[in-house]
């Protein structure tokens, strides 16, 4: 059993324009990392060159902000799910 990543539409160039992949850790920095092995570039677009969370991404085990769990320490394990969800901002000015 693995780990089921949800990619938001804006990352699925990295994923060969997969909607669901499968990874492995545990932990979501160690997630990272070895979806990264299989879909190169994909962690780079969410964590920073100082190691955190870009701020406009958030990130969900099983519907939890990881924010809340320990950002990237959150712990994962098999059959947890991860969703990957792009902030939304803007709107109208009136």
């Amino acid at each position: 059993m693995a780990i089921e990543v949800r990619i938001p539409t804006i990352l699925r160039q990295y994923t060969g324009g997969a909607k669901i992949v499968e990874g492995a850790g545990d932990s979501i920095a160690d997630l990272l990392t070895n979806l990264d092995a299989s879909y190169a570039g994909l962690r780079a677009r969410l964590v920073t060159e100082d190691g955190g969370l870009h701020r406009f991404v958030n990130v969900y085990v099983n519907d939890e902000d990881v924010r809340f769990l320990g950002a990237l320490d959150a712990k994962v394990k098999d059959g947890d799910t991860v969703t990957i969800l792009p902030a939304v901002a803007g709107g109208s000015g009136r």
